[in-house]
């Protein structure tokens, strides 16, 4: 079955679409959104401009779309014109999804799919999330934290690659503060730098942190694919 991929560019869109991969899917393109602001109940905001890089180093068109509304309803209405624009480019019969847990969000991608007649593929829906984090640094991702903002993350969260060593202090915080370890209620988002279905590593060479006592962001401002291919 041919696939289009909601890709914001986190853990979550890029771990679905190795796992649809897995399970012999094939992902024709990639639908992302650039939400107009932070505001965005239903898009990831941070860093969307360089996601033409994973996009590159995955091999898969990318249809990438800017929202000039915060409402879930101009931007339903913008993921609808991009699933409409991908059945008819590239043959699709289903998407994506790599919610975890937000019935919110899963109910309104349902909706648009049934609307165009198009299957949901959501291969990590309801995991375990220990299990999931654990599961994503063994089978080889490499992420970055782009955006924090709950309680029991500081500063020094912005910007940090997660490896099993702070994974283990990550678990602690979550289990301390009570926020999502997954980060799906939105306390912190991420930016994949490498994974099974790069052909090359994302170096980021340039950015910008941002912290306001409470809340912080790692803004990439410049990345490439490194030269060393695997």
């Amino acid at each position: 079955m041919n696939l289009a991929a909601l890709f914001s560019g986190g853990k979550d869109s890029t771990f679905a679409i190795y796992r649809a991969q897995k399970m012999g899917y094939a992902v024709k393109c990639l639908i992302t959104i650039m939400a107009q602001s932070a505001d965005s109940h239903l898009l990831h905001h941070p860093n969307i401009s360089a996601t033409k890089v994973q996009a590159q180093s995955m091999n898969i068109p990318q249809i990438l779309l800017e929202s000039k509304s915060d409402k879930t309803k101009d931007e339903l209405e913008l993921l609808k014109q991009g699933l409409t624009r991908a059945k008819k480019d590239y043959s699709i019969e289903g998407v994506v999804h790599g919610g975890i847990l937000s019935e919110f969000q899963k109910t309104k991608f349902e909706k648009i799919a049934q609307e165009l007649g198009l299957e949901v593929i959501a291969p990590i829906w309801k995991k375990d999330q220990k299990q999931y984090m654990k599961e994503l640094l063994d089978s080889g991702f490499e992420f970055v934290i782009s955006a924090v903002s709950c309680d029991g993350l500081d500063e020094s969260w912005v910007g940090k690659k997660i490896t099993p060593q702070n994974l283990d202090k990550l678990i602690q915080k979550s289990e301390k503060s009570k926020f999502n370890l997954s980060f799906e209620g939105g306390e912190a988002e991420t930016f994949v730098t490498n994974c099974p279905i790069f052909s090359s590593p994302i170096e980021i060479t340039q950015y910008e942190k941002f912290w306001d006592g409470y809340r912080g962001r790692f803004e990439i401002l410049a990345a490439k694919m490194k030269n060393n291919a695997r």
